[in-house]
């Protein structure tokens, strides 16, 4: 196998540092989880963590929810592609889900109709198109709304706080041609954590990470340049070395020179026609 070219490598890790920096950026968060600010007191959701009584937080053990209704089934799985290890489902038209042998386990909703006297399927949902908000704006302990898309379907599950016992769905509604909703109550529908949200980092902490970012793609770029276009090996590829290692001594030294060259000594108070008597 032919070694990879420098500029591949160079993309490679300049994409690579890009993915990096978003992650933090994020802070760990993911599509599953929620941080909003309401009367100085920060709400965090993970509904994915895992709880004293739920290891796998919000999302089914089983694989997968289940809900009947007359001739309607549908299945959805939070967080995560729906898995099935018993009880799959039988319908038409679930190519885009897993194909017939594989069905429902390539979305993350997936709603089945009796038509004609054939249960035909429709994707109703994709953990990669999804969208969390408060149930009630004003009352973020109330819980939770996760929604989730498909080209021309959704399904939103409302998740209520129930500190005390998961209650699963047994029903749910249709709106429109296929537009589903189902509730549930469940411990991770509760705020994870609520906080003073002036102790946070906020923009500070992103502006941070981003100054980080930016100053780590420039030395990696850069060394990376002069390593293998410019051939210059060792700590020297670093760019602008000397500057870097010059830069504690710089900042101790502008420190210093603050501190024994106050504002107040800087100014003269005499004006430019004082005149001194003898």
């Amino acid at each position: 196998m032919p070694a990879p070219r420098p500029q591949q490598q160079l993309l490679a890790a300049a994409w690579s540092l890009g993915l990096l920096c978003l992650a933090a950026a994020e802070g760990g968060g993911g599509s599953c989880e929620l941080s909003v600010e309401r009367g100085g007191a920060l709400y965090n959701f993970s509904l994915a963590a895992p709880t004293p009584a739920h290891r796998h937080g919000v999302l089914s053990e089983d694989g997968f929810y289940k809900v009947a209704m007359n001739d309607s089934v549908i299945w959805f799985q939070l967080c995560d592609q729906m898995i099935f290890n018993f009880d799959p489902p039988v319908c038409l038209h679930c190519e885009d889900c897993g194909g017939p042998l594989r069905c429902g386990t390539q979305c993350s909703a997936l709603a089945s109709n009796n038509i004609g006297g054939y249960d035909v399927c429709t994707t109703i949902g994709r953990a990669s198109g999804s969208h969390i908000s408060l149930i009630d704006d004003g009352n973020p302990q109330k819980g939770v709304i996760f929604k989730m898309f498909s080209s021309k379907c959704s399904i939103s599950v409302f998740i209520f706080c129930d500190s005390a016992v998961a209650q699963l769905p047994d029903k749910f509604t249709q709106s429109g041609s296929c537009d589903y909703v189902t509730i549930l109550r469940h411990p991770s529908g509760c705020a994870r954590s609520v906080s003073d949200a002036g102790n946070g980092w906020g923009w500070l902490g992103t502006s941070f990470i981003t100054i980080l970012c930016l100053l780590g793609g420039y030395i990696l770029i850069g060394a990376i340049y002069r390593y293998y276009f410019l051939g210059i090996h060792s700590v020297e590829a670093i760019p602008n070395l000397e500057f870097w290692i010059s830069l504690p001594q710089r900042i101790k030294s502008m420190f210093v020179r603050s501190r024994r060259n106050p504002r107040s000594q800087s100014r003269d108070t005499r004006g430019p026609y004082t005149t001194v008597n003898h």
